[in-house]
Order: structure tokens, then C-alpha cells, then sequence
């Protein structure tokens, strides 16, 4: 595993408004301890479900907490994944072009509520609802335009991707699902044809206009609309499910082509954390990297479909939804081989992106168990004056990793001016922090295990002439330092 902890401010651009940052965390103890659990746990799940690697990102504001990757971009050849591999982020490029149509919006080009068809004049299909009103852009954006998920052709069987010119043809063999703005229904299609509107708009090509006024503004070097050889050797290899006899197949990489504007993109964590720290801004001007202004973003966030539960729905490009009672923004994204996840707390200002390289590596289940481990020290980090606590220096000769004969594995570290173990679990736990045991001082190099998850027992190490860790006593048992 290598692993990449930023405590930096990212560059928000020339404009003295177009940064919001509030209190930084750079430095706050708390938050480097729980980033040492979170890369704990993080590998500790990477290793029991067997995934090939996958870089994270955690962004708090305008700083970047901690960007890294774990396991392999490249199991043949044993390539680390580290915070600068890049991947394929699919569906996450609707959030692109998202941002492209609002752009153009705000420049007075367009209006979100025109007619698909007012741009684009050879939109036509089969509507088998007449009197629904007709489809919008706000309807492509939010999902509820009634088109098909798919244009049509079976790319997803055969990974022979329609150009443009098929999927206009295609059009016309093609039907409306739903009545426009009854109901949501997610569409690839509907995506392709915003990014006509931004070529059609804007008078230049999807890629040019996306790289001009998104990527190249917000520092995004590493991230194509169109995969460029240039960049090979930094990008992951993207592998199938594990199957039946424990094997990946390595899957083909994907040109999207008409569908480009819904997923081709390829990105980093390190240059999505960038378009996440955007999100934060509050900027009235658009200038530099405030690449639209902080009521716009707020207006793409803010929800304008609501699920029937009341638990999520869409705003103008991003999904919205309900995590343990906050309100979370973001998306998902899988192509062959590549899954990946962006979420963000707007109140808090955080934000979490995890790129993967398996059809089984479930992105989204790292973000929110990352956002819950995360926010509590986060929070504290921000608050006014909170008293800290203070660790005894002499404890540092007890933290690192021991190993049990089964090889199973217990590091012991300093959180919060606490002794602490962590148990690295088989399977590991979803919430990291049950196999978090306080060490409560008793005498000499003795400790009791406390706190929450504490059975009362005694942990006794055992130290050589040089007050080396030589063993640990946990109960009645030992645990040894690991070798290096």
C-alpha cells in the first residue's frame, strides 16, 4: 500500500471570493489519527473481499486531507495503486457535463426549461405520450425525461458503442418509457443528447468545451474527456468479478463515443478532489477556477426530483440522498472494470472519492463507511477551542503492528491522546471504530482494555534491555511485533 496524506490548501483561483474555506484542519492530530485508521481499515477490506486496488480521496473545503491508493492499478506486474492512477470514473462525467450545460445557462445561451428539440432539431421519437409536456433540459439532467435508459444498440453486451450519427438514427426506432416528469428513470441517452446541446451551444466540439472551461480552469491535468495514450502508464487495469476459481479477467476498455458526455471520461482522486472542492465555494464572480458561481452550484445541488420515500432524489446533474440523517450529494459511476463514487456533505464541507478497478469493488460502500468514520474528528477539528487531550510521550514505544500466530493482526496506536488497539478483524467490521480498544494505564508497561468496546482484561508488554517491545500479553495470550 503507499499512501499520499496533503495537508494543503488546493488552489481556488485569482478572485479574492473564490474561496469559502472556514476553519482549516491542517494539522489537527485527531483527524491525522482517524486518516491512520481509515487507511487501516481500508486495506483491511481490500484484502478480506479480495479486490485489486483503488485510490481514495478525502477533501475537507479547500484542502486535501489525504489522497492515496491501496493494492495494485496492475496485478500482473504488480503496479501500486497510489493517488495520481488513473481510472475510469464512468457516469461521474454526467456531473461534467452537467456543469457545461449550467455554464451555458448562466452565459444566457440557453434556458433549462427549452424544448430538447429547440436545440436539437433532428430529436425525434416516438412519443407515446401526447399530451406529456415535451422533454426539457432540466429533464435530461434530472432524469426524468421519460427516454430510454440506453440508446439503441446493445453496447453493454457487445462493447461496440454507437456514434452519434447511429444514435440519431436510432432515435427514431426508439420510444418514451414514461410520461415526462412523473417519474424517474436514470438515461444514458439523455445524457449523450445534453452533450449535444453543449456542442450545439457552445459551437465547439463536447471534449474541447469540457477541457477549455472545466478541466483546464480547475487545475485538472491529469483528467480526458477522450482517454490519451500519453497518460497509459498511469491508468489502472480494469478487471472483472472475482470468478468462480478466484481468477479476474482483465475487460477491454471502453471508447463511449455518441455516449461520451455520459461516461468516458478518466479522471484521478487527486484531480477529482478539485472539482470537489469547487462544490464548497461560494464565489459571486466567475472567475479563474470559480467556474460557476456559488448560487449556481448551490441550485445543482439542491433537489429538484424527490423520490417518493422522501430519501433521495436528483438535482441538476447530482444525485441527493439521505446518510444517517444528513444530506449527502454526489454520484456513482461503473464501465467494465471501473467503478467509482463521489459523495459530499454540503454542510459540513467534506467530500470523499474512491476510484476502483473491479466489476465487484463497490465504491460506494467505501465512501459512506469513509464519511462516517471521518466526520466526528472532522467536526471537532472545525469547532471553537474544544480542550485536546495530551498523550504520554513514553507511549510511543508501545504503537505499531503486532501479528498473533494465526497471522492475524493488532496495531496499537495514539487517537486523541489515547492509547489505543485496533483489531484487524475477519471479516473486518463495517464500522472501524468497534475494533477500537482504549488502553487505560495500570502500572508499569500494563494497561486495562476500556472504553466502549473494553472486556477488562489486562495488556502487559513485555520489553527487552533497549525497552524494545520484545511481546504483548493480551489476556491470557501473545501478540508479537510484526517484522518490518
Amino acid at each position: 500500500m503507499k499512501r499520499l496524506i496533503l495537508l494543503t490548501v488546493l488552489i481556488a483561483g485569482g478572485s479574492a471570493e473564490a474561496g469559502s474555506q472556514g476553519r482549516s484542519v491542517a494539522g489537527n492530530a485527531e483527524v491525522a489519527a482517524h486518516v491512520k485508521l481509515m487507511e487501516r481499515w481500508i486495506e483491511a477490506q481490500r484484502l478480506y473481499r479480495g479486490l485489486p486496488g483503488l485510490s481514495v480521496a478525502l477533501v475537507h473545503d479547500q484542502d486535501l486531507i489525504f489522497a492515496g491508493g491501496f493494492g495494485f492499478a496492475d496485478l500482473e506486474e504488480e503496479v501500486p495503486a497510489t493517488a495520481g492512477t488513473l481510472y475510469r470514473i464512468a457516469s461521474i462525467t454526467k456531473l461534467f457535463t452537467a456543469t457545461a450545460v449550467l455554464q451555458l445557462r448562466d452565459q444566457g445561451k440557453l434556458q433549462l426549461d427549452d424544448p430538447v428539440e429547440k436545440h436539437l432539431p433532428w430529436f425525434r421519437i416516438k412519443n407515446r405520450f401526447p399530451n406529456a409536456p415535451p422533454v426539457t433540459i432540466r429533464h435530461l439532467l434530472t432524469h426524468t425525461s421519460g427516454l430510454p435508459r440506453e440508446a439503441a444498440f446493445p453496447y453493454w453486451t457487445d462493447y461496440k458503442f454507437p456514434s452519434r450519427n447511429e444514435i440519431i438514427r436510432g432515435l427514431e426506432q426508439q420510444e418514451t418509457i414514461f410520461p415526462s416528469e412523473t417519474k424517474l428513470k436514470y438515461s444514458n441517452l439523455a445524457y449523450a443528447l445534453a452533450g449535444e446541446i453543449v456542442s450545439e451551444v457552445s459551437g465547439i466540439p463536447y471534449s474541447e468545451y469540457v477541457t477549455n472551461n472545466i478541466l483546464n480552469p480547475l487545475g485538472m491535468a491529469s483528467t480526458t474527456v477522450h482517454f490519451q495514450d500519453v497518460h497509459r502508464k498511469r491508468l489502472a487495469k480494469g478487471y472483472s468479478r472475482k470468478l468462480d476459481d478466484g481468477s479476474r479477467k482483465e475487460m477491454p476498455f471502453l471508447n463511449a463515443k455518441g455516449l461520451t458526455a455520459s461516461a468516458n471520461m478518466t479522471s484521478s482522486v487527486e484531480d477529482l478532489a478539485r472539482f470537489a472542492s469547487l462544490q464548497f465555494r461560494e464565489g459571486h464572480v466567475v472567475f479563474g477556477s470559480q467556474i460557476l458561481k456559488g448560487s449556481t452550484l448551490h441550485e445543482m445541488h439542491r433537489v429538484q426530483w424527490l423520490s417518493p420515500d422522501w430519501e433521495s432524489g436528483w438535482g441538476l446533474g447530482f444525485a441527493v440522498w439521505k446518510q444517517d440523517q444528513r444530506t449527502v450529494f454526489g454520484h456513482s459511476g461503473w464501465v467494465n472494470g471501473y467503478r467509482s463514487h463521489i459523495s459530499l456533505l454540503p454542510d459540513e464541507k467534506i467530500a470523499v472519492i474512491v476510484l476502483t478497478n473491479a466489476d465487484d469493488a463497490d465504491a460506494s460502500y467505501f465512501a459512506r463507511q469513509i464519511l462516517a468514520m471521518m466526520l466526528p474528528s472532522l467536526r471537532r477539528a472545525t469547532a471553537p477551542s474544544l480542550e485536546v487531550s495530551i498523550a504520554d510521550p513514553s507511549w510511543a514505544r508501545y504503537t505499531g503492528k503486532y501479528q498473533d500466530p494465526w497471522w492475524f493482526e493488532t496495531e496499537i496506536m495514539i487517537m486523541n491522546g489515547k492509547l489505543v488497539m485496533y483489531d484487524y478483524s475477519y471479516p473486518p467490521e463495517d464500522n472501524p471504530r468497534r475494533g477500537l480498544v482504549e488502553l487505560t494505564p495500570e502500572g508499569p508497561n500494563t494497561f486495562r482494555m476500556t472504553g466502549e468496546n473494553g472486556n477488562g482484561e489486562l495488556v502487559i508488554f513485555e520489553m527487552d534491555s533497549g525497552n524494545k517491545v520484545v511481546k504483548v500479553k493480551v489476556g491470557e495470550n501473545f501478540i508479537y511485533p510484526k517484522e518490518k
